[in-house]
């Protein structure tokens, strides 16, 4: 997963890039969005990717603006979000002005940073064939036959399907046309048709349930690994819609395929991909008609990927119209790379309405499902979409959730699959009522409430012993958490301290901040010696999390541009195209800071970049100074 994001994010130039065949434009931005882009690779639980509660999918605001409704967001302070650990002086500047500012490269188990930089087919994954050569596929489609086609899968054939009529007819010729179609024109699907005594096949774009039915058996060599390996290249799309489109096409299951972190949408991203039983070639043939996509670097596996098992992401992230001067940014960068940053639990953890992800997580931990309910579905202030709003004010006006369930035309955001759970089950059964929304959602409140008390207590931490190790500290020895002596103190820096999140299975450290999980959780209506739920799901065993990280691999340069559209990266794909990295000049109107570096699994590149700027991250924040930079 990835969380990432920042600074003044202004209504953004329109921008178009990357794969030859993109028709999307990086629109203006109707809301200044913190996403998610460096807790990339962390188990299910620790993925950000999903919509915060309350953010019912597409479409744009109805009536107010997101301005309006960040009135009602979180800021930092809120989410104990406070410290920094650099003296230098803030400035300011404007993080994801396009999305091409945000590069997110995932590094592999064994530490290699991923890069799409070969779009052949690996010599394994020639087909054995069965039998006799046969004629080649492209041979049996006429010129004007792959025009028709070519046009039918980019939808500009207004018949919705394209007969081709078997003129010698026999099984051998159709099942040839039937594999030419697929091969060549990835998504669309082929049946065979009689009419008046004449044998047509029949090309149509698959969907519904045909879209997802279970792929068909093709040979498959015993020598060949089972699972084929391939590198995805995305420009402004979430990992799960990119696995959507590729699973369409290929007319497979999203759970398909496997991998080993989620990247965030706004954003161009490179990260390995894997996927059962299908070919290089049927893959590089998408190439063709993806949108902001483009895989390769294709390689025959033994084995699936796992969420999790990447070491980290390399970010290449531009920051425009910076306002610091050569000094400040050399003090800050230098600041970076030799001391770090506090690992907060960045601002996308918590969500964007009026009501924080972590309220609700406090409510399930105290096993008070009502609050749990008015906290999803009460109205709140703040601009909404105009049918939430309805819905809303529906179920606090009749507690009915059918009569709630009607006002939303889209039933799949949170608000609606609880409705419908309590719908089939009833108001005195919440808990089950309240199982109908995805277990990584319904998990996200806890480790919402969790993240919370982590980030407060470090901020305590810091407060009261600053950047050094002291007595009563906890340090990992293996998997166990150890307390430090006076003596050992002295042996250990900052950068080996670690911190728990609240749970059954933790110790916590022996001075006083130790003491404040307690009084912080009592002051809550939790008992921290209990933290086994009876629901086992919301049982929280806890875990331990270095306090802070040092990035690895820092680069960074100010550059000077006089055109904000043009772009001030080199991507993968840019390079495979042999398109010419960008040139700076020696002096331009505007100054950015272009900076390189790594993190580790489940870090917030948000927060690197916060210690940089001493700025705040929050949503809230950033939109007032977007109103105020564009007004």
């Amino acid at each position: 997963m990835a969380e990432s994001e920042l600074v003044p994010v202004p209504v953004q130039v329109g921008e178009k890039r990357g794969c030859s065949e993109d028709k999307e434009e990086d629109a203006p931005a109707k809301k200044p969005k913190v996403e998610n882009d460096c807790e990339n690779g962390g188990p299910p639980h620790q993925d950000e990717s999903e919509e915060p509660e309350g953010e019912a999918s597409d479409g744009e605001e109805d009536g107010e603006t997101f301005a309006d409704m960040m009135k009602h967001g979180l800021t930092e302070l809120d989410v104990g979000i406070l410290k920094y650990v650099s003296d230098h002086e803030g400035f300011s500047g404007i993080l994801k002005e396009r999305y091409s500012d945000f590069v997110v490269h995932e590094i592999n188990k064994q530490g290699k940073v991923v890069h799409l930089d070969d779009l052949s087919i690996p010599a394994e994954a020639e087909e054995v064939p069965e039998a006799e050569p046969q004629p080649k596929e492209c041979d049996v489609l006429t010129e004007e036959q792959k025009k028709q086609l070519g046009e039918l899968q980019f939808f500009k054939n207004k018949e919705g399907n394209v007969s081709i009529e078997i003129m010698d007819d026999t099984k051998e010729k159709r099942t040839l046309v039937h594999k030419a179609i697929k091969t060549q024109f990835p998504g669309l699907e082929t049946k065979t048709e009689e009419k008046d005594g004449r044998k047509f096949i029949v090309a149509y774009h698959a969907a519904g349930k045909k879209a997802l039915a279970a792929p068909r058996k093709h040979f498959w060599p015993k020598n060949r690994g089972s699972f084929c390996h391939f590198v995805l290249y995305k420009e402004n799309k979430d990992t799960m819609d990119a696995i959507n489109v590729l699973s369409k096409f290929l007319r497979l299951r999203p759970n398909m395929f496997s991998y080993m972190g989620t990247k965030d949408k706004r954003a161009i991203t490179v990260q390995e991909i894997a996927v059962l039983k299908i070919t290089a070639e049927r893959l590089a043939h998408l190439n063709k008609c993806l949108m902001n996509l483009k895989v390769g670097n294709f390689c025959y596996k033994n084995h699936p990927l796992k969420l999790g098992e990447l070491q980290g992401n390399h970010f290449t992230v531009v920051i425009r119209n910076i306002s610091g001067t050569d000094e400040q940014v050399h003090q800050a960068m230098t600041s970076l790379k030799q001391t770090g940053f506090i690992n907060y639990y960045g601002m996308q953890r918590f969500g964007t309405t009026a009501v924080p992800t972590q309220h609700v997580g406090r409510a399930i931990l105290k096993n008070d499902w009502n609050e749990v309910v008015d906290l999803i579905l009460k109205p709140r202030p703040g601009a909404e979409k105009e049918f939430l709003v309805r819905c809303r004010e529906e179920w606090a006006k009749t507690q009915d959730p059918e009569a709630a369930l009607k006002k939303l035309p889209n039933k799949r955001c949170v608000e609606g699959q609880l409705l419908r759970g309590l719908s089939m089950y009833g108001k005195k059964n919440i808990v089950t009522a309240f199982g109908q929304i995805p277990r990584n959602n319904r998990l996200m409140y806890i480790h919402s409430y969790q993240s919370v008390v982590w980030n407060t207590m470090v901020s305590r931490r810091i407060e009261a012993f600053g950047l050094k190790a002291v007595e009563g500290d906890l340090v990992l020895r293996g998997t166990a958490a150890h307390v430090l002596t006076a003596e050992e103190a002295e042996t250990h820096s900052i950068h080996d301290i670690v911190m728990p999140l609240p749970g059954f299975d933790v110790i916590y450290p022996s001075h006083h901040i130790g003491k404040g999980y307690r009084e912080l959780l009592s002051a809550d209506g939790l008992d921290i010696d209990n933290m086994r739920h009876k629901v086992k799901d919301y049982s929280l065993a806890g875990a331990y999390r270095r306090i802070i990280i040092r990035p690895s691999d820092v680069h960074w340069e100010v550059i000077e541009y006089d055109d904000p559209r043009v772009s001030l990266v080199h991507t993968d794909f840019e390079k495979l195209e042999n398109k010419p990295a960008p040139v700076f000049n020696k002096e331009g109107k505007y100054r950015a800071l272009r900076m390189e570096f790594s993190l580790p699994s489940s870090t917030y590149a948000t927060m690197a970049i916060r210690e940089v700027l001493k700025l705040d991250t929050s949503i809230k924040k950033q939109t007032q100074l977007n109103t105020t930079w564009f007004n």
